[in-house]
């Protein structure tokens, strides 16, 4: 059973359809750490115009999104939003297509004030998919 919902999930981050990119949170400590999937149906948008399989861009969204959650979490960060300061280090190491069940992992691992790093891995069957060091910023 999830942690969260995407209702639930939409409480916290406000992103919406089309462009909540995540499903589930299946585990989370606020301001540390979340486990989130994403499952690739057949009809999501970008399957009808990219190559078969979901742009490494989206990818890094969903581990933002991930990210978000968790940082937004925290009561003193109700309210507020995450915003994208930075990739680093970003490997794409096997193509996701329909059918895929995506799992995101985020693990905060540095916050000075607004800004933030989390070490972002997205994974399909335990096979690596996507890995990259996050920046992010609380406004």
């Amino acid at each position: 059973m999830s942690l969260m919902n995407k209702e639930q999930i939409m409480e916290i981050i406000p992103h919406r359809d089309p462009f909540l990119l995540i499903d589930t949170i299946e585990e989370m400590e606020p301001g540390q750490r979340v486990v989130a999937t994403k499952y690739m149906k057949e009809d999501e948008f970008w399957f009808k115009g990219h190559f078969p399989g979901v742009p490494g861009v989206l990818m890094l969204e969903m581990l933002a999104q991930a990210g978000a959650v968790a940082m937004l979490a925290l009561p003193e960060n109700k309210g507020k939003i995450g915003l994208f300061g930075g990739v680093k280090d970003a490997k794409f190491r096997r193509q996701v297509v329909p059918g895929d069940l995506l799992k995101l992992e985020v693990e905060i691992i540095k916050v000075k004030g607004p800004i933030g790093v989390g070490k972002a891995l997205a994974t399909v069957n335990g096979e690596k998919a996507v890995s990259a060091e996050i920046t992010f910023a609380i406004k």
